[in-house]
């Protein structure tokens, strides 16, 4: 293969490619629908001549008819008047009418099956671009299915999730290191000496309350007497001892 031609390929291949590239099947779909409708209109027009002359074939056809059936009315007309020389001059213009006649007639033939052609061809058109149109709008729509999967699938790949997944393990163990540290910090502060004696002390207040509280109901008859259990509140031994130390007459002044 001589340089040349490895050369004008190797352009060849660089354009294709580079033109392959630059292609948008949505696009050349679209303009290719557009380009088959603007063609209609033109077809329009050459079926609109073609059934003009078909029109104007027929009324030259229907004046050279009523010229013709004239023309045999004054032929007659002048023979009837013994004028042979102005029969024999209508007798050529009837001739001429219907050689003009004859040959009309088969144009107008010819008109008339090139108009049925015309608007056969473009009714089949308008069918073929219809069907084209449809085709084409359906393939538009795959494109536009298949460019939203690969962007979705760039999306997926852009996501990097084994990545993420390391990130959530790695946040994952440091947040239970941090929490095991903070149990280990409790048990130590909740397991020492001091915090032992709060809890007895807490513990011995509690017996107090619930003796004082014992001793109240027992004093308002709400719990039977039993005087080797709980003393009485501070409050009601001072009042009883009170009582006892003070005579009538003294209990009554100090009544008073």
């Amino acid at each position: 293969m001589g340089l040349m031609s490895r050369l004008s390929r190797s352009i060849r291949a660089l354009f294709g490619g580079i033109i392959e590239t630059t292609e948008n099947p949505e696009l050349i779909l679209q303009q290719t629908i557009r380009d088959m409708r603007d063609r209609v209109p033109e077809l329009n027009n050459s079926v609109a001549q073609v059934m003009a002359t078909e029109k104007l074939l027929a009324k030259s056809k229907e004046r050279l008819e009523a010229q013709v059936v004239d023309l045999d009315s004054k032929i007659r007309a002048s023979v009837k008047l013994s004028r042979d020389d102005i029969a024999t001059a209508y007798i050529g213009q009837l001739q001429q009418a219907q050689v003009d006649l004859q040959k009309t007639s088969q144009q107008l033939e010819h008109a008339t099956l090139a108009s049925k052609q015309a608007l056969k061809a473009r009714d089949n058109y308008v069918l073929q671009m219809q069907r084209r149109t449809a085709e084409a709008m359906q393939l538009i729509n795959q494109s536009k299915q298949a460019r939203l999967q690969e962007q979705l699938a760039q999306t997926m790949e852009s996501f990097q999730i084994g990545d993420d997944a390391g990130t959530f393990q790695e946040m994952r163990e440091r947040i239970q290191r941090r929490s095991a540290a903070a149990e280990a910090r409790m048990d130590l502060a909740t397991g020492g000496v001091e915090s032992q004696i709060q809890d007895i002390e807490r513990e011995s207040l509690n017996i107090q309350v619930e003796d004082t509280l014992t001793a109240y109901k027992r004093q308002m008859g709400l719990v039977p007497d039993s005087p080797a259990s709980t003393p009485a509140p501070p409050s009601v031994r001072n009042d009883s001892a009170a009582e006892k130390s003070l005579g009538p007459s003294e209990r009554g002044k100090a009544l008073e």
